[in-house]
């Protein structure tokens, strides 16, 4: 037969045990709760927290993005799409020559890496603290560029319109340009569908 194990020194009487799994739960029952009441108190977020990406704009109004699709090359995850197009004089969105016509992310894919914002050459996509993501239906998670896009500030006109007097795309890089040029006025987005007043039906 086998013999029974022998009591050491350190092992305490059997009534004990109990008693000091109490003390624990004692001391911990008077400690400050570390439960986060999440929903109705909003959660604190990092200040370089990774979260919801936003389409930043010029102080002007004019988009930063201009449709180059580096950001799509970048995504690991495969959730951007961009489509790029041309600006003309009577219809322009950004500064320089092209910008982006279509752009969306999917957030059931995306892993919120940041490797799209490094990729951006323009810093024209950032991200925000935004977090609250979760929607019960998969198609509402693929935002669209109407959704990303920052919105106007004060002097600022809505895209598309005009460039300012006198400038470049480099001088818009370069923060020379601090707001819309006075009498500023937004221009037909005739590329959405949308056609001038003036043009006849089936002209």
């Amino acid at each position: 037969m086998a013999e029974e194990p022998k009591e050491t020194g350190q092992t305490k009487p059997g009534f004990q045990n109990p008693v000091a799994g109490f003390g624990v739960t004692f001391k911990a029952m008077f400690k400050k709760r570390l439960t986060e009441q999440y929903p109705e108190q909003q959660k604190t977020t990092a200040p370089r927290f990774h979260g919801r990406h936003q389409l930043n704009r010029h102080p002007d109004g004019l988009e930063k993005c201009i449709g180059c699709e580096l950001c799509a090359w970048a995504c690991p995850a495969d959730a951007i799409y961009v489509e790029g197009a041309d600006n003309t004089d009577e219809e322009r969105y950004s500064p320089g020559e092209r910008y982006g016509a279509v752009y969306q992310i999917n957030y059931a894919r995306c892993i919120l890496c940041g490797l799209c914002i490094e990729a951006c050459p323009t810093r024209a996509l950032t991200m925000t603290n935004e977090f609250e993501l979760a929607d019960s239906s998969r198609a509402n998670l693929i935002y669209t560029k109407e959704q990303l896009l920052a919105g106007l500030e004060e002097g600022m006109v809505d895209s598309p319109h005009s460039i300012f007097p006198g400038t470049d795309e480099q001088d818009y890089y370069r923060g020379l340009v601090t707001e819309a040029a006075p009498g500023t006025v937004r221009q037909v987005a005739v590329s959405k569908g949308e056609k001038p007043e003036d043009e006849e039906v089936g002209a």
